[in-house]
């Protein structure tokens, strides 16, 4: 047995605990530090697979900003968690939420098993014409050439989901600004770790976005980070988050699919197709779309973070 077979197993070994310690959690925060280290090991595992791109998305949205949702909603009903666990399901209904998700995943595993040797695959020809791009990196060659639409309309539904969580708002509070949990004062330790991790983490979302051209990363791992750097900023009390109706915030948060829709629009309109970069200048075409849509990204997922406007803006 060599030390990375055995490391693989142990890793694989560790999802599984982790991931059944979170499910029966009885502490909502037990069971929100428990999701946090089961996708810092799901982080490991794509990492081993070597799926980098991968690694860095489940780090950054499935582990940091998704954890840092779910430790502001644990802080929020702590108060009732006395009440909610007086209100948890008896244990026929229990047992047959079990049965049904190991159902449901004996089907996944059993889809994934009886695949055809080899399975089919367009991994061949996105190889044989990722040249057209310019891009060194076939994952956002993937996501942004072969995959473009399903890339631009995942923008689209952030933008949606924001604009979900604005629903939430009372009507007195429409259009104010939202108030980031856990705010603190210019004073203390969350104001110095955003003071000195602030420009740290924007030198590295910009550069992680600028090597996704050619190496791991893109547009939304960048993204995330900048969007993580914001919300720190906004918890530490060294900025106030915008108010929802500034108008350069709306255009700021429809830029991104705004700009994926134009160059889409450009393609049909040169004669070519509905998302046809052109050939000499793909890659300057690609690089501006990533560019927009970081900051698109960045702003939609630090104001889901921030939460439903309930306070006035200050000036």
């Amino acid at each position: 047995m060599t030390i990375g077979f055995a490391l693989d197993c142990g890793v694989a070994l560790l999802v599984v605990a982790v991931g059944g310690w979170t499910i029966v959690a009885r502490a909502s925060f037990a069971a929100v530090v428990g999701f946090v280290s089961f996708g810092l090991l799901v982080t490991l595992a794509w990492v081993r697979l070597a799926a980098v791109d991968v690694a860095l998305t489940e780090a950054a949205i499935g582990s940091g900003l998704t954890g840092a949702l779910l430790l502001g909603a644990a802080a929020r009903l702590r108060g009732n968690e006395v009440a909610m666990r007086a209100e948890r399901p008896g244990p026929a209904l229990r047992i047959a939420a079990g049965l049904f998700a190991a159902t449901v995943a004996a089907a996944l595993a059993a889809a994934v098993l009886l695949l055809p040797d080899p399975a089919p695959t367009l991994a061949p020809a996105a190889a044989a014409n990722a040249g057209a791009t310019g891009l060194g990196n076939p994952v956002t060659n993937v996501l942004i050439a072969f995959r473009a639409i399903d890339t631009m309309l995942e923008k689209v539904v952030l933008v949606l989901a924001l604009v979900g969580v604005w629903s939430l708002a009372a009507d007195r509070g429409w259009g104010a600004a939202p108030s980031p949990p856990c705010a603190a004062g210019s004073g203390d330790k969350t104001a110095f770790l955003a003071q000195l991790l602030t420009p740290i983490g924007i030198v590295v979302g910009i550069y992680i976005l600028w090597e996704g051209a050619d190496n791991p990363g893109g547009a939304f791992q960048g993204g995330t980070i900048l969007a993580a750097m914001w919300l720190l900023v906004m918890m530490a009390g060294l900025a106030n988050a915008p108010a929802i109706s500034r108008r350069s915030l709306r255009l700021l948060l429809i830029a991104g699919p705004g700009v994926f829709l134009v160059v889409g629009l450009g393609g049909l309109w040169f004669g070519a197709a509905f998302l046809a970069y052109p050939v000499a200048h793909a890659k300057a075409v690609i690089l501006i779309i990533e560019f927009v849509m970081t900051l698109t990204i960045a702003a939609t997922l630090a104001l889901l973070l921030a939460g439903p406007p309930e306070r006035e803006a200050s000036p």
